[in-house]
């Protein structure tokens, strides 16, 4: 094809498109109007769906840098590699022309694209049961609505796009952004569909990878609590269906107490089709040059070989010290999650969360670690936080305590008592955000959980009580109240400055 037009992430790549629309049709591409003509080419396009979160500039393990790496957990020392793009995330000197920015933004709307066709082709084939035309739209609709909830926290309001897109003036028209309100009825009435459906409660009864009521339930209560801390309007509301949906995901668990599954068999590589804290993961295929996992050894350290057979020889994943000072006395979940590399190139933490160091991965490092999206733990910490929101402390604090119970670490009782808990987590709020943090570091959380917990100015306020000493090479001077939000790429900017226009401070 020879011309791509305004919002290019809207439309199918390659043959989505009328023929009068582009100047020609690539001849190695399956052309849209003659592919959806059995239940199994659906099958596979739904598949397809799903293989768009496996891009790290999607959601999956290389995605890091669109969340984590905005957070105090970690980021990027090298302020020269790659022209510097990188590091201006987590320096909060991020320009409308990075091109990782531009990238994310076109991977996440193709994905979204791929949505919209499955969802406005799928009326063409006839299905031997209605309940399996059904199931798959559920599918469709809950990574729409997944990728939406992960653009919308990130860049505000949007372009908003339900429909296969097939010329320049239907792009024309969509090509505005809308009110992260609009964005967010969205995403709820996806997932509230999506829920209606034979979808089983677990991915086990179904097939690893895919989605389940218990994903679906886990993701729309964090769009009610996200919404009842961001948006106008009835934040009580909101946090009462955070606490309906997160109870309900909770309850489809398929075991006691949390303690029952240790924190390592979580991250376990022989385990992930089977441990049963998990509940949504993007799946990778261990020893596989394309479509294995990269991550062990892309957080493996110079003279370390506790992640990876793969000889490293960078400094591994990053890990400020303002994390490494966050994990209390005792916290088993430190020595599983990071490690001090002495190698005189390193002398730093680097990450060993994920680790896949079997021969099957070999030295080339082809792991097999899934990148998990929504694990239980996650969900009791959620709706512990909802609870807190509806006053209801006791029933929070239950929750806090068995995540801390498995971690060894002392009630939340208990740990009032001491004076340095207690100075550094005032408040219930507090607690659970740094619970969040160690529990979950490196997965992609913090930076929602603190744009979640915090307003603008409060998050700069929050960022700017830290030590420069404890944060690395990116300048925590940087930050300003633009920083809530990313800026619009520039090129989407500029092709309508009026109705894509620039977030304030960009």
């Amino acid at each position: 094809m020879k011309k791509r037009y305004i919002l290019p992430f809207l439309l199918l790549s390659l043959a989505s498109c009328k023929e009068d629309f582009l100047n020609q049709l690539d001849p190695n591409a399956v052309v849209v109007e003659k592919y959806f003509e059995t239940e199994n080419d659906v099958l596979l396009a739904v598949n397809g769906a799903y293989q768009a979160l496996r891009s790290g500039s999607n959601v999956g393990e290389g995605s890091t840098l669109y969340s984590e790496e905005r957070s105090d957990n970690t980021g990027r020392d090298d302020n020269q590699s790659n022209a510097g793009e990188p590091f201006q995330f987590n320096d909060f000197s991020i320009l409308p022309s990075n091109s990782y920015l531009k990238t994310h933004w076109t991977n996440m709307f193709d994905g979204i694209a791929r949505c919209n066709v499955i969802l406005s082709r799928i009326d063409q084939v006839t299905f031997s049961s209605e309940e399996l035309k059904k199931r798959y739209l559920a599918e469709t609709k809950f990574v729409r609505g997944l990728l939406y909830f992960h653009m919308v926290r990130k860049f505000g309001d949007l372009p908003l796009a339900t429909v296969e897109v097939t010329s320049k003036e239907q792009a024309n028209e969509l090509a505005y952004r809308q009110p992260e309100a609009v964005i967010y009825q969205q995403i709820v009435a996806d997932l509230t569909d999506a829920l209606d459906s034979n979808l089983p409660n677990t991915q086990w009864e179904y097939a690893v990878g895919r989605t389940s009521k218990a994903a679906i339930n886990a993701i729309l209560g964090q769009v009610y609590l996200t919404m009842g801390t961001t948006l106008e309007g009835n934040s009580t509301e909101n946090f009462r269906l955070a606490e309906q949906y997160l109870t309900a995901a909770y309850g489809m668990r398929t075991f006691g107490k949390l303690n029952e599954i240790p924190y390592a068999q979580v991250f376990d590589v022989a385990n992930k089709m089977t441990c049963k804290e998990l509940i949504f993961q993007v799946q990778y295929l261990q020893g596989d040059q394309n479509y294995s996992s990269s991550i062990a050894r892309n957080n493996q350290a110079r003279g370390e070989t506790i992640n990876s057979q793969f000889a490293s020889t960078g400094i591994g994943g990053n890990v400020k010290q303002d994390l490494v000072k966050d994990y209390e006395t005792g916290d088993s979940r430190k020595n599983f999650s990071i490690k001090f590399a002495a190698h005189a190139q390193v002398n730093d933490y680097f990450i060993t969360k994920f680790r896949d160091n079997s021969d099957a991965a070999g030295s080339a490092g082809w792991g097999g670690n899934d990148w998990i999206l929504i694990r239980y733990a996650d969900v009791m910490l959620l709706l512990a936080e909802a609870k807190m929101h509806l006053g209801k402390d006791a029933e929070a604090i239950v929750l806090l305590d068995e995540v801390r119970e498995r971690a060894g670490l002392a009630t939340y009782a208990a740990a009032r008592n001491n004076a340095t808990y207690n100075a550094k987590y005032p408040t219930l709020k507090d607690a659970i955000l740094h619970e969040r943090r160690v529990e979950l570091a490196f997965e992609n959380h913090r930076w929602f959980d603190l744009i979640r917990n915090y307003n603008a100015q409060e998050l700069v306020n929050y960022f700017k009580t830290k030590s420069q000493a404890d944060y690395g090479n990116a300048q925590l001077s940087n930050i300003t109240t633009k920083d809530r939000y990313y800026p619009i790429p520039f090129d989407e900017y500029q092709l309508d400055p009026t109705r894509m226009y620039q977030n304030p401070g960009y």
